[in-house]
């Protein structure tokens, strides 16, 4: 009987929503899925491509008039300040795609134990504003989806990005059916931090040593304390110490490790994890193709998948 197979969340949209200038950022996302294909890590079958989020779900997390806002191009110059992006709308088709693109993952995830999204991970978007180059939170309308249809009863957000998950935490604060933890630079965006569950602020130039250590201890305590039945894991290459922006000191090897470690964690409990990739602003853009695809490489041969 063969294993299951490793389903991951792309689509070309990804990579092209912006202007030329705009376009460094976005490369990755283009780039991860040819590496893998190009290596043999995947196939194509193990590639899909997500529809677009329909609104009624989106709604269940983002407000009306902002998520109209974003439809009707009616942004404010101040609000496209604070996103990073000029709107279009291609940009928010993007956010569209990426975030069913989440919620697809999910239901894999419940057949195969784990299955990614080559974007993802937009953990800056508030319900009612985006920042950060975030303008919807696609963990958060999967993990209100999830809750709305009865397909989980408690949710864990595990947020390694070096950057806090502010949307995120604040999206979720009154809601004891989600636990957002984020392990963080204390020292990075957003400089205004809002409160999740559990936050790590890590000191600048933070080691593989120390940062795994500090993973590996509160990972195994709120796994049995919170007792999710499913995991959203936000798997940022930006705490590399190669990162423009990072300030951390984590190498490519810490960066693997870290993805064993939550991995082999959620499997040894059977606990279901839908993972996005986060950021990644390292100088050379091969460095975070490479870290990013570990994730998949190490996904993919934990769960023992296809």
């Amino acid at each position: 009987m063969s294993s299951p197979t490793l389903h991951i969340a792309f689509d070309p949209i990804y990579a092209h929503p912006l202007p030329e200038g705009h376009r460094f950022p976005m490369l990755k996302y283009e780039l991860i899925p040819e590496q893998l294909l190009y290596e043999g890590s995947i196939q194509p079958a193990n590639l899909f491509r997500p529809a677009t989020c329909p609104d009624e779900i989106v709604l269940l997390t983002h407000e009306n008039d902002y998520l109209q806002r974003l439809h009707q191009q009616t942004l404010s110059a101040k609000e496209q300040r604070h996103i990073g992006f000029p709107q279009s709308p291609a940009l928010t088709l993007r956010e569209l795609v990426i975030t069913q693109g989440t919620i697809d993952c999910c239901h894999h995830a419940f057949e195969n134990g784990v299955s990614l999204n080559v974007a993802g991970g937009t953990h800056h978007a508030f319900a009612g504003h985006g920042e950060g180059f975030c303008l919807l939170n696609d963990f958060a309308v999967a993990a209100n989806y999830l809750l709305h249809r009865h397909l989980a009863k408690q949710i864990l957000i595990v947020d390694l990005d070096v950057h806090q998950g502010n949307g995120t935490a604040s999206i979720f604060q009154h809601e004891p059916r989600v636990f957002t933890f984020s392990m963080h630079g204390a020292h990075n965006y957003p400089f205004h931090k809002e409160q999740s569950d559990l936050d790590i602020g890590l000191k600048d130039g933070t080691n593989d040593d120390l940062y795994l250590g500090l993973l590996q201890t509160n990972l195994q305590t709120l796994l049995q304390q919170v007792q999710p039945d499913f995991v959203f894991y936000l798997s940022g290459v930006d705490i590399l110490e190669t990162d423009r922006f990072g300030k951390l000191k984590v190498s490519m090897q810490g960066c693997k490790q870290r993805d064993e470690i939550v991995f082999n964690a959620l499997l040894q409990r059977g606990i279901p994890c839908t993972v996005a990739m986060g950021g990644g602003y390292s100088p050379d853009v091969r460095t975070i193709v490479e870290a990013h695809c570990n994730t998949f490489r190490v996904a993919k041969d934990i769960y023992g998948l296809n």
